[in-house]
């Protein structure tokens, strides 16, 4: 089968991508890929090197959540028509709302990894005001999973919030996202420190939590520090003494600091799967997490909630499972077992096959 894929490079859908293309391509498949946004960094296409089947197209189109987009999604949507009619794959595979309504005789399923509105709420608690640029956003993202075959989510939740916010698709899935357990080294000595990992300058990351208070754990926070297109716009940030903002990392230097760090601090409060707690939980983290519904969804049992987006409380049970050893050795077993059985990149390669050829049958007795 061939599969055309479209991903962006600004956050965790690469990291997905690279999981669900090198699987498929491992099973046989051929694959079409077409990234957005910036064009990747050297460290973020490493993996395509081991792939020489692989059809890969960057792009710089902007993507359709960034407020300039409108003419951007348009010749992007145009560029794709004719990829599509270049290299004629069977199935069309979107990780963006915009290009759902493309015409174009295939099977086709958008992937809702996140969006605006039901982020907005997470952030915020209201949907954004109507202007017409939240208006047209919310038009495009309803359109594209109504022509949409099959949407997919990550977690219940986020379907949920589809139906909430843009109307029941015709048909719907979920598949959680997974990572390969052997990239991580859960056998690692750990130390002392407590590990986040998240875009700074998204509040819906709440990696502010750490700012609040002087706490006694020792924390690193790793991630962007500010917005992609708006690079010119400085947030001040008052860190206390013993949190170290470490900036953006590759995946091979995050691997490292996984396979470190005792504990792992989930703080979102706005998470359609989250990614970064797997892999904690795949290097032998143990696992302190919002209070959120996705995490609820996914690791009731293997990690410890802190009370919604509570600083003081994030710091007490990160305290708790610092001075328990034995505790916080269960809690990283638990997880990690959980990462093993239900969010493997193996088992979520295998459902999106067998979504593939279900929407491709369909397809041909329609």
């Amino acid at each position: 089968m061939h599969v055309l894929i479209t991903s962006d490079t600004v956050g965790g859908v690469w990291i997905y991508t690279q999981e669900l293309v090198s699987g498929l391509i491992d099973a046989g498949h051929r694959v079409t890929l077409v990234s957005f946004g910036k064009l990747p960094l050297p460290h973020q296409t490493a993996w395509i090197e081991r792939l020489p089947r692989l059809d890969y197209r960057p792009t710089e189109y902007r993507l359709e959540w960034m407020e300039t987009a409108e003419r951007d999604i348009g010749e992007s949507r145009s560029y794709l028509e004719l990829v599509i009619a270049e290299v004629q794959p069977d199935v069309l595979h979107f990780s963006q709302y915009s290009y759902g309504d493309l015409d174009v005789d295939l099977p086709k399923i958008v992937v809702a990894h996140s969006d605006i509105v039901s982020w907005w709420v997470a952030v915020h608690g209201r949907e954004p005001e109507d202007t017409p640029w939240v208006r047209n956003y919310r038009k495009t993202v309803a359109v594209g999973l109504r022509a949409a075959d099959l949407v997919v989510a990550p977690s219940a939740w986020m379907f949920d919030q589809l139906s909430t916010y843009y109307g029941q698709p015709r048909a719907g899935l979920v598949i959680y996202n997974g990572r390969s357990p052997h990239l991580f080294d859960s056998h690692r000595g750990k130390e002392d420190f407590v590990l986040s990992v998240g875009r700074v300058w998204d509040p819906a990351k709440n990696l502010v939590l750490w700012f609040e208070r002087e706490g006694e754990a020792r924390v690193s926070v790793v991630g962007w520090e500010r917005e992609p297109g708006r690079e010119d716009r400085v947030r001040s940030l008052k860190v206390p003494s013993n949190v170290a903002l470490s900036g953006a990392k590759s995946q091979d230097e995050l691997r490292e600091l996984y396979a470190r760090a005792a504990i792992y601090a989930a703080t979102s409060r706005y998470e359609p799967f989250g990614l970064a707690p797997l892999e904690a939980a795949l290097s032998g983290c143990a696992l302190v997490l919002n209070d959120n519904p996705v995490f609820h969804e996914l690791w009731d049992g293997g990690g410890v909630f802190f009370e919604r987006n509570n600083a003081r409380d994030l710091a007490r049970q990160v305290e708790r499972l610092r001075r328990d050893s034995g505790l916080r050795q269960a809690y990283a077993e638990r997880g990690y077992e959980a990462a093993r059985l239900e969010f493997t990149a193996a088992r979520m390669v295998d459902e999106y096959q067998h979504a593939y050829e279900e929407i491709s049958s369909a397809a041909k007795v329609g």
